[in-house]
């Protein structure tokens, strides 16, 4: 079979290339990765560099020959133009895993966030129709906006949608264009949506992933700005955040392309609760000096010190409404099915992430 894979050198991509390999390495006759080339490293040495890292599985590591053998690295630039690499090839699984992730609510940013993200896989889509046997696209457990109560995996009947931002309507979008545009040019669609991804709660090095984001950049930003500066923290005491492992998503979506599944949220089945998670992420990073309130807090109600209005600014203003959303519940009857959801206390791994991205500074992998 042929695959193609989008976003390889991403913190989800790079882990679903892994488990692929693992998982149907006799079956893959070619996986195809677009990946931008840098100023001093061309797009091979950038795939190079992901399967021949220290943070590749094992399996890899013991067949990286044979694996550099399966992999044709395509420069980006090219990805709209398939007839320069795959001659009369044919995808059977076309995985679209690269994602503009900006939670920004700023008005001015839409147009981008739009553009990178539902144009961008309108273009790959109606390129590559006549090329693929399945696309299968990466969304955001997210798309379904600040709905509340019991999500299931089918999201095409949640009407009147409240989005938290413009990545979440981008994404909820795609979606929509995809199914529709699938059913009229007879391509099969599968929807996939992991929740926030985590470090690796199986694979080794326990805890890692490879870029530092969401509730990390929280934790950095504390761990950067520990003044002795007081802050008060907004937050619902009902809200609770779904944090899934990378390795486990990464998993489930490598076994589940084969399916006849549409859609599937990849998420844990409970929620981390907000206020307890941000305590433990803060008695990781050693501050302090914070309460919790329900209140909003922004330049009419005024700031208690800089450290408070600088964190308002910047990512607070990112956050504020995952931190305030309604409580959600999932449906992981189908999910449990496919790869049981790893067992472990929420909260303790929580501040174990942290604790292993601290350990590194909070470095991302520039691969």
């Amino acid at each position: 079979m042929n695959i193609l894979l989008t976003g390889a050198t991403g913190t989800l991509g790079s882990r679903v290339l892994f488990s692929l390999l693992e998982l149907h390495f006799h079956s893959i006759e070619a996986i195809y990765l677009p990946v931008r080339k840098k100023t001093s490293v061309s797009s091979e040495q950038r795939i190079k560099n992901v399967v021949s890292s220290e943070f590749a599985t094992d399996f890899v590591k013991r067949n990286l020959s044979e694996v550099l053998k399966k992999i044709i690295a395509v420069d980006a630039d090219e990805l709209l133009d398939p007839a320069a690499f795959l001659g009369n090839n044919t995808v059977d699984y076309f995985i679209h895993s690269a994602g503009f992730v900006n939670l920004s609510t700023d008005p001015t940013a839409k147009d981008e966030i739009f553009r990178q993200n539902l144009q961008f896989t309108k273009d790959i889509f109606n390129t590559y129709c006549n090329h693929i046997v399945k696309f299968v696209y990466i969304s955001t457990a997210f798309a379904a906006g600040n709905t509340g109560g019991l999500l299931y995996n089918d999201y095409t009947n949640i009407k009147n949608v409240n989005y938290r931002n413009h990545y979440e309507a981008s994404k909820h979008a795609s979606e929509t264009f995809l199914l529709r545009a699938g059913k009229e040019n007879k391509v099969p669609i599968q929807i996939l949506r992991p929740s926030v991804l985590g470090g690796n709660i199986n694979a080794r090095p326990n805890y890692f992933i490879s870029k530092y984001m969401v509730f990390y950049l929280f934790a950095k930003f504390f761990h950067n700005n520990n003044s002795q500066e007081s802050i008060r923290i907004t937050a619902k005491t009902g809200t609770g955040l779904n944090i899934i492992p990378t390795d486990y998503a990464a998993q489930v979506i490598a076994m589940v392309i084969s399916t006849d599944i549409e859609q599937l949220n990849i998420v844990n089945s409970k929620e981390t609760n907000m206020k307890k998670g941000i305590a433990n992420i803060l008695k990781v990073v050693g501050f302090s000096n914070f309460s919790f309130t329900e209140n909003q807090i922004n330049t009419s109600t005024g700031f208690s010190s800089k450290l408070e209005e600088f964190y308002y600014e910047t990512i607070g203003l990112h956050l504020y409404p995952y931190m305030t959303s309604k409580p959600n519940e999932w449906d992981t009857g189908l999910l449990e099915s496919i790869l049981p959801i790893p067992n472990y206390n929420l909260v303790d791994y929580l501040s174990e992430t942290v604790a292993f991205a601290k350990a590194n500074n909070f470095r991302n992998q520039k691969w």
